[in-house]
């Protein structure tokens, strides 16, 4: 996965007479938060737009699938699970190939 960082050019942030006057000290005054000015301004891309749609459907989704485990442990109690190597692999190889492997 690739992103791309746009934003200012190497000029514009050469030029940071304005930034470098209001510098903050150490200490307490780190703890406050930035104020925003109406020159500020945010866009996001089409992957990160993606992403923060992920995160929320992750983030609302269940870490584990009760009735799947239940289901498991049915099957390996009645002695009928079986594990299928055949799938095991091909799964692996697919997420090789999505992790760039």
């Amino acid at each position: 996965m690739t992103q791309k960082i746009e934003g200012a050019t190497p000029s514009a942030i050469r030029n940071t007479s304005a930034v470098s006057s209001a510098r903050v000290a150490s200490g307490a005054e780190r703890a406050k938060p930035v104020e925003a000015t109406e020159s500020d301004s945010l866009r996001l891309t089409g992957e990160a737009t993606g992403l923060q749609t992920l995160q929320r459907e992750l983030a609302s989704a269940p870490a584990i699938n009760q009735a799947r485990v239940a289901e498991v442990k049915a099957a390996i109690d009645a002695g009928t699970y079986r594990v299928n190597p055949d799938a095991i692999a091909s799964r692996m190889l697919e997420l090789d190939k999505q992790l760039g492997g």
